[in-house]
């Protein structure tokens, strides 16, 4: 008899953005970096006699939780990849739903059903699945083996393994980030023991914790958003009004405020780039805030610019912000920039807080109108 202990990959980028993840290849997020941490104290007085990951950069990366304390190199395995969700990959879950909410219906609720043209099935993804676990079980016949995949991948072997029918994959719970499932393999059958075991999670170290949409199947979350493009020539009023917000945020009144100077900007911005100026909408239509990038600042030296983030104060605890960030890695990361830049007023703690928890750091300094503003810097 072979264990085989099953990895869900650390929180990634993907988490926290709620875009599909795929076979994307997104990094691991900071979080994701302390889950590593925690569960490399868990395996650390285990006995482990083979390490295989994902060959993705948040599984390669999860996987140092295991060579902390074992003398052991992953073996990169690409069959332990998570589904390939063609062109749905790097798209907001948001998005999604609003194009094809039927199939985003199946996606959480009836994967067999799922069907995206490019995009491998659920039970391809389950045979290939169960095809390497087996495998590699039977290659270490008597020992105890780690393999690191992703949350659809190990959710879609435990349904198979306990014979859970499509329509009923709300019996098999998500697993949260670095959840573990321990599976016994012999003759080329496989046993689950437990799945998706968190217990070495503190609750702020949990994904899990600051998400609902994995508790009620079929369930809408109302915090993923969706991106609407504004063209500011045809919307300048709607435009306006949000920078006007914004600047009261930040100025406490709009002394200094020059619409005519931000229009005529945003326009410059779209024209390079139609996704530079989007909109922010909640799965029922509610328009809650918008977020401009500049396609052209920054092209020299390889970073990207974000000139404007707002959401609307009542939405500000529903992880919104995070997703405004993860549109703008998306699309700088699509134009080869090695890093996005903001300003912040050096006196606002709050916003600088939230954007130093999404991995941005001060690099320098400015003057803004009223007082000095940060120059925040955060790698692709």
């Amino acid at each position: 008899m072979t264990r085989v202990y099953m990895i869900r990959h650390a929180e990634a980028e993907g988490n926290i953005y709620r875009r599909a993840q795929g076979q994307y290849d997104g990094a691991v997020s900071a979080k994701g970096l302390r889950q590593i941490a925690a569960l490399a104290e868990r395996f650390r007085g285990e006995r482990l006699d083979a390490l295989y990951s994902s060959d993705l950069s948040r599984t390669l990366a999860t996987a140092g939780a295991i060579t902390k304390y074992h003398a052991l190199q992953p073996i990169p395995e690409p069959r332990l990849r998570e589904i390939d969700l063609g062109p749905w990959e790097d798209v907001p879950f948001g998005d999604l739903l609003d194009r094809d909410p039927v199939q985003m219906h199946a996606f959480n609720d009836d994967p067999a059903a799922w069907r995206v043209e490019g995009a491998e099935t659920f039970p391809a993804l389950t045979e290939r699945i169960r095809s390497v676990v087996t495998e590699l079980a039977a290659r270490h016949e008597g020992q105890t083996i780690v393999c690191v995949s992703h949350g659809m991948a190990i959710r879609s072997l435990i349904a198979d393994i306990e014979g859970v029918p499509s329509r009923e994959i709300h019996r098999v719970p998500h697993g949260d980030n670095t959840a573990v499932t321990l599976l016994e393999a012999e003759g080329g059958s496989l046993r689950v023991v437990y799945a998706g075991d968190a217990s070495h999670l503190p609750p702020e170290l949990s994904t899990f914790a600051r998400q609902s949409w994995w508790k009620k199947p079929g369930a809408v979350d109302l915090n993923n958003i969706r991106f609407q493009r504004l063209d500011p020539e045809k919307y300048p009023g709607v435009y306006i009004s949000f920078y006007e917000k914004t600047w009261r945020d930040v100025h406490g009144d709009l002394s200094g405020f020059r619409p005519e100077l931000y229009l005529a900007a945003a326009k410059r911005h779209v024209r390079a780039d139609p996704n530079a100026l989007v909109t922010i909408l909640r799965p029922d239509g509610e328009m809650v805030g918008i977020t401009e990038l500049d396609p052209e600042r920054g092209a020299a030296d390889g970073y990207g610019w974000i000139c404007l983030c707002y959401v609307e104060p009542a939405c500000r605890r529903m992880q919104i912000g995070a997703q405004l960030i993860g549109h703008a890695v998306s699309i700088f990361r699509h134009m080869g920039r090695r890093a996005l830049r903001l300003s912040v007023f050096e006196g606002n703690a709050g916003a600088i807080r939230f954007y130093e928890e999404f991995g941005f750091c001060t690099v320098g300094e400015t003057e803004g109108v009223s007082s000095r503003l940060l120059i925040m810097e955060k790698e692709l």
